[in-house]
C-alpha cells in the first residue's frame, strides 16, 4: 500500500526475512575475487539511517479512515504527513516533496477520504504519470475508503462499457493528465456532475512532468480549474513529488495557483551502501579503434544474477526497453549456466510497449515476491510500491538527480541496510560522476524545468480551452495574461480562433488534436507478419530511428527484424528471428539560426542562445556484431525528414580563438565535434533533463554565423529550457565538459569522452586533444571577462555569471539557410519515452 501501511512495515524477500547480507556484505560478495586491476569500484558511500518523526492523529482525520489505517499497521502518522494533510484540509494547496516510500499518499489520502466521508457527494480526480503507479493507488485507496466511494479507473485501459458506469459513480477517480486532456476535458459537459463536486485533485510524482511535456500538463491544470469554476467548484490541489529544488515554485507553476511546500521528511529511512562502479576498460575496440569498456549492460545483467543467486531481491534500472529486454535476458542466461534455472524463471523484464494484461501479471509477480529481479525501465521508478527491495542497480544515469535518488528510494527494507549500485554507461557524463562523487552525494537535485509560455505549448492549449468553453478576458490571467493575449491575435489571424465580444471561439471541426506529449506522432503498433498478432507499440517520434525496416526489436525476449514500417498506417510489421548481430540508426541535421535572443561576449568567443530550424534525417542504418559494436554492413533508408523548431545555445569561435587553440583547419572540424559530443554528455549535470532530451551541431564554417560555431538545442518543439539552462551555467558546465574529456583515460577518443552512440557522422572526425585546447580557450575568455567585469550580455539578464567552481565540485526573420559545411558533426538525440501510459 503506497504511502500507508505498507510505508511502515517491512516487506518480505523470497527466501524469507534475515536470510539476504546487508548492503556492504552483499557489496564484498559482489567483489569477491576480482582482480585489482579490474577493481570496479570508484566510491563507496554509506547513507546513514534515519529515526522516524510522528505525530498524533489529527482531530478532524475521519475516525473509520483511522481505525482501517490503524488496523492496517499505521499507528501515528509521520510529522510531513501530518503538516501536509492539515494545509490541505483547511484549504491550501500543498505539495508534498519527500524521498521514495516517505509515505506522501497519506499526506491526500486523510484531508481526501475524510472530506469524502463528510459528504457523500463529494468527488477526488487522482491523476498519475504511470498507469502502474494509478492501479496501485487504487488498490490503496480501495482497502481505506468507505464502500460508497467506490474507487475506479478511467483511462486507456478501460473498457468502454464500464467508462459511463465510472462517471456517474465514482467518486475516487484515478486517471492520467492524457485522458485529462483527450476525454475529460472536452465532454465536461458529461462530466459536470462529477466536476461541479470536486473537493480535492491529486497529482502525483509531479516531478514527473517537465520539459515540453509538464509544461502541456502545466495547461491542462489551468484548464481543468477553469472548467471547474464554470461549475461552481474550486478544488484544492494536492501534489507529491520527490525531493527536488523548489517545490513550492515547480507546483505553482505546474497549477497556476499558489502551491504550499512540505519538505521536513518524517519518515525512517534504512541505512544504505551506494557503489558507484565503472566497467573496465577492455582489450576490444570500436569505431576508429577506441578501447571499449565492459558495457554496463553486462555488468548490470550480472550483478542482477548475483544477487538474486543470493535471494536479494533487486530492480535492475535501465535506459532503455531494449536494455530491460537484453538484461533481463543475459542475467537469466548467467544463472541457467550456473545450473539455477528455478532462479532464472524469477528473472522477467518491465518496461512501457507491453499490452495491459502483461503489465498487470507482471506487476501482480513482483508485488507476491514470485520476481526476485526485474530489469525495468523508467516505467518503475514512479510506478508500484515494492517493500522489502534488497538491492538496486542502475544501469546508466538515469537524467536527473531527482529519478537517480527515486530509484535509489526503492532499495530498503525495515532497518537492514540495502545495496544501491550506480553502473557507468560508456558516457560523459557517466564517466564524470562516477570520477567526482560530490557531484553525486554533494549537491542540492535539481529545479524542475518547465515553459508554460512556450509558444508550441501555449497556441494549442489555447485552442483546447477556446473549444470547450468560449475564452473571456477574465480568463487571460491564468494562461500567461500579455503573452497569452498576443498568442490568441496570431490564431485569429490565423483562422484557427474567431474574435467575438464575449471572447475567443474555436473555429475549427470537430476538437484540435493536440498531443500533450510532443512526441511527433501517433504510437506505431508492431505486429508480427505471420500471425497478425500484436505485440506493442512505440512511440511515433521514435519510430523512424528504432522500427524502421531492417530494424532489429525484441519484446520479452524475443528478438524480431522489421520487414516494413508503413507511416500511414502507423504500423511496423516484423518476422521472429535471432541473428547475431544489432541495429543503429544513422542520421543527419541541418540547422539554421532562426532569431538570436540573448549574447555574451567573450572576447574572442562569443556565446549566445535563441530560436533554431532542425532537419534531421534517419537516412541508414548499421548493422553491428552483438557484444563488440563491431560494423557488419550499412543499408540505406528512404524515410522523410522531419523538422523541428526549437530552442538552442551556441558557441562561436573567431580566427583569434581558433589559432589560440593550436588547431588547424584539418583538426579544427574534429575538435568541435569531440567537445560538442562531451557538452551534450555533460548538460544533464545542470540541467533536469538527459542527453536524450539534446541534439547538437557542430561545424568549422556555419553559414548564419560566418565562423566556427557548435550547437546545442533542445529536442522538443518550442524548446523546453534546457538549452538556456546552458547558457546562464556557461562557466560550470564546460567547465565539467573540460574536465571529463581531459581525465578520460582513452588515448584519442572514446564513449566515456567524446565517442556518442547517436552520431549521425559515424563519430567522425573526431579529436579529442583538440577539443580540450578549444574548450581550454572558451574557458579562459569566460574568465577573463568575468575577472574584468566584462561579460557582455546583450540584454539586462545577469543570470548568465556563475561562479568559478572547481572540477569535482560541480554543483549541486527568415529561417537562414540550414546546412552544415561538408566537414561538420550532426547529431540528434532523440527522446525514448519508457514510462507507460
Amino acid at each position: 500500500m503506497h504511502g500507508s501501511a505498507a510505508a511502515h512495515g517491512s516487506g518480505q524477500s523470497g527466501t524469507g526475512p534475515g536470510s539476504v547480507p546487508p548492503g556492504a556484505d552483499l557489496l564484498d560478495g559482489l567483489l569477491a575475487g576480482t582482480p585489482d586491476d579490474e577493481h570496479p569500484v570508484t566510491h563507496v558511500h554509506r547513507l546513514a539511517a534515519r529515526g522516524s518523526r510522528t505525530l498524533p492523529w489529527p482531530e478532524w482525520v475521519d475516525p473509520g479512515l483511522r481505525q482501517r489505517l490503524e488496523e492496517a499497521g499505521v499507528r501515528e502518522p509521520w510529522r510531513h504527513q501530518v503538516e501536509a494533510a492539515r494545509l490541505a484540509h483547511e484549504g491550501s494547496s500543498v505539495v508534498v516533496a519527500t524521498g521514495t516510500a516517505s509515505g506522501k499518499s497519506l499526506a491526500y489520502q486523510l484531508p481526501a477520504l475524510t472530506r469524502l466521508a463528510e459528504d457523500p457527494r463529494a468527488c477526488v480526480l487522482y491523476l498519475a504519470p504511470t498507469k502502474a503507479l494509478a492501479r496501485d493507488q487504487l488498490a490503496s485507496v480501495a482497502a481505506l475508503a468507505d464502500p460508497s466511494v467506490r474507487p475506479a479507473a478511467y483511462d486507456g485501459d478501460t473498457p468502454a462499457e464500464e467508462r459511463d458506469w465510472v462517471r456517474r459513480h465514482s467518486r475516487w477517480i484515478v486517471t492520467n493528465p492524457d485522458m485529462l486532456h483527450r476525454g475529460v476535458l472536452p465532454a465536461h459537459q458529461r462530466w459536470s456532475s462529477t466536476l461541479r463536486r470536486l473537493a480535492y485533485v491529486v497529482v502525483d510524482e509531479c516531478h514527473a512532468y517537465r520539459g515540453v511535456f509538464g509544461s502541456h500538463v502545466g495547461h491542462v491544470l489551468r484548464r481543468l480549474r477553469r472548467i471547474c469554476r464554470r461549475y461552481g467548484a474550486d478544488p484544492v490541489f494536492v501534489l507529491a513529488s520527490a525531493t527536488v529544488a523548489e517545490p513550492a515554485a515547480a507546483a505553482t507553476r505546474l497549477v497556476g495557483a499558489p502551491v504550499v511546500a512540505v519538505t521536513d521528511d518524517g519518515s525512517p529511512r534504512p541505512g544504505a551502501t551506494f557503489a558507484l562502479w565503472e566497467p573496465p576498460l577492455t582489450e576490444r575496440t570500436g569505431e576508429h579503434g577506441a578501447p571499449l569498456r565492459r558495457s554496463a549492460a553486462a555488468d548490470s545483467a550480472g550483478l542482477l544474477a548475483d544477487l538474486v543467486e543470493r535471494g536479494a531481491r533487486t530492480l535492475a534500472f535501465v535506459r532503455s526497453r531494449r536494455s530491460a529486454e537484453s538484461v533481463a535476458e543475459q542475467a537469466r542466461r548467467l544463472l541457467a549456466e550456473r545450473g539455477r534455472d528455478d532462479l532464472a524463471r524469477r528473472v522477467d523484464s518491465y518496461r512501457g510497449g507491453y499490452l495491459p494484461e502483461e503489465r498487470r501479471e507482471l506487476e501482480r509477480s513482483l508485488s507476491a515476491g514470485e520476481l526476485l529481479g526485474v530489469a525495468t525501465t523508467n516505467a518503475l521508478e514512479l510506478g508500484i510500491d515494492i517493500a522489502g527491495l534488497d538491492a538496486v542497480v542502475l544501469a546508466g544515469y538515469p537524467g536527473t538527480l531527482a529519478s537517480l535518488w527515486q530509484q535509489a528510494g526503492r532499495a530498503g527494507r525495515a532497518s537492514r541496510e540495502s545495496l544501491v549500485v550506480f553502473v557507468a554507461r560508456d558516457d560523459p557524463l557517466d564517466h564524470y560522476l562516477a570520477h567526482h562523487p560530490r557531484a553525486v552525494f554533494g549537491r542540492p537535485v535539481e529545479a524542475t524545468v518547465t515553459d508554460p509560455a512556450n509558444p508550441y505549448v501555449l497556441g494549442p492549449q489555447l485552442c483546447c480551452a477556446a473549444a470547450e468553453l468560449p475564452l473571456t478576458p477574465d480568463d487571460l490571467p491564468d494562461f500567461g495574461g500579455a503573452v497569452a493575449e498576443a498568442r490568441l491575435d496570431e490564431l485569429v489571424a490565423a483562422g484557427v480562433l474567431r474574435r467575438r465580444p464575449a471572447g475567443w471561439y474555436w473555429a475549427g471541426r470537430g476538437r484540435p488534436g493536440v498531443d500533450i506529449r510532443g512526441s511527433g506522432g501517433e504510437p506505431v503498433a508492431i505486429i508480427e507478419g505471420a500471425t497478425g498478432r500484436l505485440l506493442g507499440a512505440v512511440d511515433g517520434g521514435a519510430a523512424h530511428a528504432t522500427v524502421h525496416t531492417g530494424a532489429l526489436y525484441v519484446h520479452r525476449g524475443q528478438t524480431f527484424v522489421v520487414d516494413e514500417l508503413d507511416l500511414d498506417d502507423a504500423c511496423a510489421v516484423v518476422h521472429a528471428e535471432t541473428p547475431e548481430w544489432t541495429t543503429v540508426a544513422r542520421d543527419v541535421t541541418d540547422l539554421g539560426i532562426v532569431a538570436t535572443d540573448r549574447t555574451r561576449r567573450l572576447g574572442t568567443v562569443t556565446a549566445h542562445t535563441g530560436v533554431v530550424d532542425v532537419t534531421n534525417q534517419v537516412v541508414a542504418y548499421q548493422r553491428r556484431r552483438a557484444g563488440t559494436g563491431e560494423v557488419l554492413a550499412e543499408f540505406p533508408l528512404d524515410l522523410p525528414p522531419r523538422q523541428l523548431r526549437t530552442r538552442a545555445v551556441w558557441l562561436t569561435l573567431d580566427a583569434r580563438a581558433v589559432a589560440r587553440a593550436d588547431v588547424d583547419d584539418l583538426a579544427l572540424p574534429g575538435s568541435l565535434h569531440a567537445a560538442e559530443h562531451a557538452a551534450i554528455g555533460i548538460l544533464p549535470l545542470l540541467a533536469t533533463c538527459d542527453r536524450w532530451d539534446l541534439g547538437g551541431l557542430s561545424t568549422a564554417l556555419h553559414p548564419d554565423t560566418g565562423t566556427a560555431t557548435v550547437f546545442v538545442h533542445d529536442g522538443h518543439p518550442g524548446g523546453a529550457g534546457f538549452a538556456e539552462r546552458g547558457f546562464a551555467a556557461l562557466r560550470r558546465w564546460l567547465t565539467a565538459t573540460r574536465a571529463t574529456v581531459a581525465s578520460c583515460e582513452c588515448d584519442s577518443g572514446c564513449p566515456s569522452c567524446v565517442q556518442s552512440p547517436k552520431c549521425g557522422n559515424g563519430n567522425e572526425p573526431l579529436d579529442k586533444a583538440g577539443a580540450v585546447r578549444v574548450l581550454d580557450v572558451v574557458l579562459d575568455e569566460l574568465a577573463a571577462a568575468e575577472a574584468a567585469g566584462e561579460d557582455g550580455t546583450d540584454d539586462a539578464d545577469t543570470e548568465g555569471r556563475d561562479e568559478e567552481l572547481e572540477a569535482d565540485e560541480e554543483p549541486h526573420g527568415p529561417v537562414a539557410r540550414a546546412a552544415a559545411g561538408p566537414a561538420a558533426g550532426r547529431d540528434v538525440e532523440r527522446p525514448v519515452d519508457d514510462i507507460v501510459f
